[in-house]
């Protein structure tokens, strides 16, 4: 039987082509000590990743885009001294998901983050699979441990929406939009999912764990099996800051979020949500039992997404909305 290739084996190779250069095969070969043979058999592994590894008679190998690796010291030291004192973070090479991987964590180190480069069972909303490539984007979990059951616990993904169109307005995107009840868009363009499970605990507690899937530099090659317009961050800022100040950043953002919201609720993000809502006033099909269309007027206090029809107006907690295009 075949010796499975390690991440350790792997992950040197990773870091050899990651500024994007071209690099003899020889030459690599050579760094990783084996053959020219196990080295072809290393970038194939590679592209099961979802790496896009061009290859040219006489250049070698590169990859299609340059990469930064994650570094766990590095998020860490750029974390506000509060949260480096308060949370708990790891990077996580691969993993099936981010959100699984926290919620079968113990409650007692909350806060705590996962990152990963890659995931394998990235999912999102309705059990649909999140396209994930190894180091082409932002895989975020963060699990909260919340004294008590938060009143209107159902405005959550609202307020992490709203939060992360704030925090992506703030390094520079514009025309940034929260699409009830949890994705981003620019110009009716995926940029990021937000994936929210929650667990009661003993004693009337209450556990989240929020999930962020973002779009940093994803290529079109690596997007296959995507059902969706979908926008990389990459093409709605003039230049792109570092991965890791990218992660740490939004982690802050995502701590900072929870923290007001369990003192405050939905409130000191309803005015912003306002601000992005990309149905309000629009004409929007939604997929519940039974389908509804109508004009949607945004959302109530709850958080439930409101529409008028021509038999009334409906309030919705659950369902998945597409806008109805003219």
């Amino acid at each position: 039987m075949a010796k499975t290739l390690s991440h350790d084996e792997l992950l040197p190779l990773v870091d050899a082509l990651a500024d994007g250069q071209w690099h003899s095969g020889e030459g690599l070969a050579q760094a990783a000590g084996v053959s020219r043979a196990a080295l072809a058999k290393r970038v194939g592994k590679l592209a099961d990743w979802g790496l896009v590894v061009k290859t040219q008679p006489g250049r070698g190998y590169r990859l299609g885009t340059p990469l930064e690796r994650l570094s766990l010291q590095g998020i860490i030291d750029m974390l506000p001294g509060h949260w480096q004192r308060a949370a708990a973070v790891q990077v996580l090479t691969i993993t099936d998901s981010t959100n699984s991987r926290l919620l079968e964590s113990s409650t007692a180190n909350d806060p705590q983050a996962a990152f990963a480069e890659l995931q394998t069972a990235g999912r999102g909303r309705l059990g649909r699979a999140w396209r994930s490539p190894f180091g082409a984007n932002l895989y975020l979990s963060v699990a909260w441990s919340f004294p008590a059951w938060p009143e209107r616990l159902t405005t959550l993904p609202l307020a992490i929406g709203t939060a992360l169109a704030n925090w992506l307005h703030g390094i520079g995107v514009h025309d940034i939009a929260v699409k009830w009840p949890n994705d981003l868009w620019i110009a009716r363009r995926k940029l990021a999912g937000i994936l929210i499970e929650t667990r009661g605990e003993a004693g009337g507690g209450c556990r989240v764990v929020v999930g962020v899937g973002l779009n940093l530099a994803m290529r079109g090659d690596q997007a296959q099996g995507i059902d969706q317009p979908w926008i990389a961050l990459s093409e709605a800022l003039p230049e792109m800051p570092p991965r890791n100040a990218l992660a740490a950043s939004l982690l802050v953002a995502l701590l900072q979020t929870l923290e007001m919201f369990q003192n405050e609720g939905f409130a000191p993000f309803r005015e912003h949500f306002l601000r992005y809502d990309a149905t309000r006033d629009a004409a929007v099909n939604v997929n519940c039992d039974p389908p509804i269309s109508g004009i949607a007027r945004g959302v109530d206090a709850a958080g439930a997404l409101i529409v008028d029809t021509p038999q009334g107006q409906h309030k919705i907690m659950a369902g998945d909305v597409s806008l109805r295009l003219a």
